[in-house]
């Protein structure tokens, strides 16, 4: 097969375009427009590789999209891009609007011109909104988004569909709890965490860290998704969790007693706006279905992570600084320049 991938060079989909470039015969095209959170160092391992290509490009671009879709014949798109940060949503909600829904239209349309074969749309569990305990969402809960990043993910989700009902385009949508691992951004709970612990800085948690997440490996995730990609059934919608569900409060305790650090370096800060208390979902449909099952354990898989982010301290160090995006420039700056006509 050629999967498109878009957002492939963000945490989830490098994680996806490794795994498929290691285990899998396919080939990937991987689509990104590299804003502040992808990073090409992140695929490295896989530049050389004759089964893999990188586009610079945005996904709200028609002509680009269009163009590409043309040329490549995919026979699947894997669709993970989008800005996905919730407090940078708060402070600046219409990049999110812009890039998670109009971008997923445009994907869409696309994939319905040109006859893709599977539409797989990577979604968060952020889009059932809070739950009480012990309620688990399955895939037929209502949508209940509280932030406009999960507002703009609950819209992109039903067009998704809308082109599945009414188009027939063969749409899946996977809805992923928290992830964690190698090579995330250092915004996101876990990896700042373990960054600020290993600086010796203060870890800042909002409120008063009882907000309860399920915490899933962000390989685990990968996988579940090809499941869903091979053995996914046309306009199904499935629940991808790590069946691990903690406060946040006892996440950063986890990565202090790690770490050897002390819990005095944990500094309350004034929660957030619209900040959901729980968020739980249930993957019994997608393990029933194609047999998959999370296989990395929390207190395993965190310990990987920050042993992953001691050994790449110069990574981190780069993240922070921005001068990762110096990478595209020495990597693909003297590359030809793709010309798309539609």
């Amino acid at each position: 097969m050629t999967i498109l991938v878009t957002g492939g060079a963000g945490f989830i989909g490098s994680g996806f375009v490794r795994l498929l470039i290691a285990e899998s015969a396919d080939r990937v095209v991987n689509l990104d427009k590299l804003t502040y959170a992808g990073n090409l160092e992140s695929l490295a391992s896989v530049d050389a590789n004759p089964r893999y290509r990188f586009v610079r490009g945005d996904i709200c671009d028609h002509a680009l999209v269009d163009a590409l879709v043309a040329e490549e014949r995919p026979d699947a798109i894997v669709h993970f891009a989008a800005e996905s940060h919730v407090d940078r949503s708060i402070l600046s909600p219409e990049p999110v609007v812009e890039t998670n829904v109009r971008g997923t239209f445009v994907l869409l349309e696309a994939a319905r011109r040109r006859g893709v074969a599977r539409f797989l749309h990577v979604s968060t569990d952020e889009v059932y909104g809070s739950l009480a305990a012990p309620l688990e969402a399955t895939e037929e809960f209502p949508l209940n988004p509280s932030s406009p990043y999960s507002a703009s993910k609950a819209g992109s989700d039903l067009l998704a569909r809308a082109y599945f009902t009414t188009y027939r385009l063969p749409v899946v949508i996977t809805r992923a709890s928290n992830n964690y691992g190698p090579y995330q951004f250092p915004e996101k709970l876990i990896p700042l965490m373990i960054a600020n612990a290993l600086d010796n800085q203060p870890l800042p948690v909002y409120g008063d860290g009882q907000q309860v997440r399920d915490w899933l490996y962000v390989e685990d995730h990968c996988r579940g998704i090809l499941a869903a990609l091979r053995k996914g059934r046309d306009g199904e919608i499935y629940n991808i969790g790590g069946n691990r569900s903690l406060p946040n409060l006892n996440v950063v305790r986890k990565v202090l007693a790690a770490t050897g650090k002390p819990e005095s370096l944990i500094q309350f800060v004034t929660d957030r706006p619209g900040h959901d208390r729980r968020y739980a979902l249930s993957s019994e449909k997608l393990m029933r279905e194609t047999g998959w099952r999370p296989a990395m354990d929390f207190e395993t898989g965190l310990a990987s992570t920050i042993d992953w982010y001691r050994a790449n301290s110069a990574w981190v160090a780069r993240v922070r600084s921005g001068e990762y995006r110096a990478y595209y420039e020495r990597n693909y700056g003297g590359r030809a320049v793709v010309s798309y006509e539609l």
